[in-house]
């Protein structure tokens, strides 16, 4: 035994004034994140009147579910340009400078040029949205956007008949966004809807959430959301508009196309390559909240389903 259990010197024994003093930071180090804790949760439900949109209507075909607390939106974000990491994105994309902004409109429309932000919001009427936001990944949320719809704003330019297209751009800026630097993707980051879901009335352009302008990890000043299909396809930081006659390549489907295609519906019977989609994790909820089961089209069904009717939706994913 005493081989194994040498005398500690004495210089080495904590004294016992020491320990019990250690034992009251300790409880004072953890009243004072608990305080934090309460400061943050205060944070999101008060003072929402000084928030810019605090005062937006809720508009139609926005839905009853619970909300995602904004500080895991805020801060689980998927942001390429910046990095692949989704915290260390969302401090990254603090650098972005998103006014003044304006947004090029081309293509087959009668009306092209390059209108900036502030035009587009007083032509446009926001209103709060809530929708379920669906990741390839497997995680869900619940997010209050703050927009219009995109069909509106589509209609002030006139696409011509062979508009059957819309491809977004999103903004390149390699000296700010450092993802950009690398070939992780084709930047910049370009996506694309067929003419009629651009013009379905889900299909918003967001500048807000949670009543208040859209972070810039998440997208400002304005991004797409199409709340039936997967994430990627609802492109952030937007400065390029063009109606096409063909379809546009997009990003990811460049990138890996046996693994994400052009219309990204959520289809919890098509699987990814490499994991299921039948199953969603809600991001929010206890560890022990048991994961949901994936609903066609993200719960949208009843409103888009008449879209693809005809369509075989494993074949066109």
């Amino acid at each position: 035994m005493n081989k194994i259990f040498k005398k500690i010197p004495s210089s080495e024994i904590t004294d016992e004034a020491v320990y019990y003093n250690r034992r009251k930071i300790i409880k004072m180090a953890a009243g004072v994140s608990l305080a934090l804790a309460g400061k943050e949760i205060l944070a999101e439900t008060a003072g929402s009147a000084k928030k810019k949109y605090a005062d937006i209507a809720k508009g139609a075909y926005s839905s009853d579910l619970k909300v995602t607390s904004p500080r895991f939106v805020k801060t689980y974000t998927n942001y390429y340009e910046f990095t692949t990491g989704k915290e260390a994105a969302t401090r990254l994309a603090q650098a972005m400078i998103v006014r003044p902004w304006s947004v090029s409109i081309e293509g087959e429309v009668e009306k092209p040029g390059i209108i900036d932000l502030e035009s587009i919001l007083k032509k446009n009427q926001l209103q709060e949205r809530i929708y379920r936001f669906r990741c390839v990944e497997g995680w869900s949320m619940v997010i209050p956007w703050i927009g219009f719809p995109l069909g509106e704003m589509i209609k002030q330019f006139k696409p011509t008949s062979k508009a059957k297209y819309v491809q977004f751009t999103t903004i390149y800026n390699p000296s700010v966004m450092p993802g950009q630097r690398v070939k992780t993707l084709d930047w910049p980051y370009t996506e694309g809807l067929r003419i009629d879901e651009a013009m379905h009335p889900l299909t918003i352009l967001a500048t807000g959430m949670y009543d208040d302008e859209l972070p810039k990890q998440n997208g400002a000043p304005l991004r797409l959301v199409v709340p039936w299909k997967y994430g990627f396809k609802s492109i952030k930081a937007i400065v390029k508009i063009r109606f096409t006659e063909t379809m546009p390549e997009t990003a990811w489907q460049k990138s890996a196309p046996d693994e994400y295609g052009f219309f990204a519906n959520v289809n919890p019977n098509v699987p990814h390559p490499r994991w299921s989609q039948s199953r969603e994790k809600v991001l929010g909820g206890s560890l022990f909240t048991p994961k949901r089961k994936t609903e066609m089209f993200n719960g949208y069904a009843e409103q888009v389903a008449h879209l693809y009717k005809g369509m075989d939706l494993r074949k066109y994913f």
